[in-house]
C-alpha cells in the first residue's frame, strides 16, 4: 500500500468515488468515507494517516490486482485494502466520523443502507 500513497488526492479521490461509488457498492463508498473523514481529523497521528492514504492511494490507482470494471469482482481487493486500513485505524473513527461517512452515503444510495456489517467489524 506504500507505493500507492502518491496516488491520493483528494481531488483524484472524489472523483474516483463519483466515478464508481454506485458500481463498488454502499459497503465499499463506507469503508472509503469511513477513511477519508479519518483522515481529516488533525488528532489523528501520522502514522495511521500513512495507512489510510496508502489505502486510498490503492482505491485510487488506475491500475490495481482486480481491474475495477470486471463485473462483480473489480472492487473485491480494494474492500480488502479498506478492511486492513480499517482494522489499523479503527480507534479513531468515533460516532462524528461515522455520522459524516453515513450522511454522505445516504445521499448517494438513499436512506435504507445497512452498515451494521462494517460498524461491527471495527468494533463501534
Amino acid at each position: 500500500m506504500q507505493r500507492s500513497e502518491k496516488h491520493y488526492s483528494d481531488d483524484k479521490f472524489w472523483d474516483k468515488l463519483k466515478k464508481f461509488g454506485k458500481k463498488a457498492g454502499a459497503s465499499v463508498v463506507y469503508a472509503v468515507l469511513l477513511l477519508y473523514y479519518t483522515l481529516q481529523k488533525p488528532e489523528v497521528p501520522k502514522k495511521a494517516k500513512a495507512v489510510i492514504i496508502g489505502a486510498l492511494g490503492y482505491f485510487i490507482l488506475p491500475v490495481d490486482l482486480l481491474p475495477d470494471m470486471m463485473l462483480g469482482i473489480g472492487f473485491t481487493d480494494d474492500l480488502g485494502a479498506l478492511g486492513v486500513a480499517l482494522f489499523q485505524v479503527a480507534m479513531y473513527i468515533d460516532d462524528e466520523i461515522k455520522g459524516k461517512a453515513k450522511t454522505k452515503l445516504a445521499d448517494w444510495f438513499g436512506q435504507d443502507v445497512d452498515t451494521a456489517d462494517i460498524d461491527e467489524k471495527i468494533g463501534r
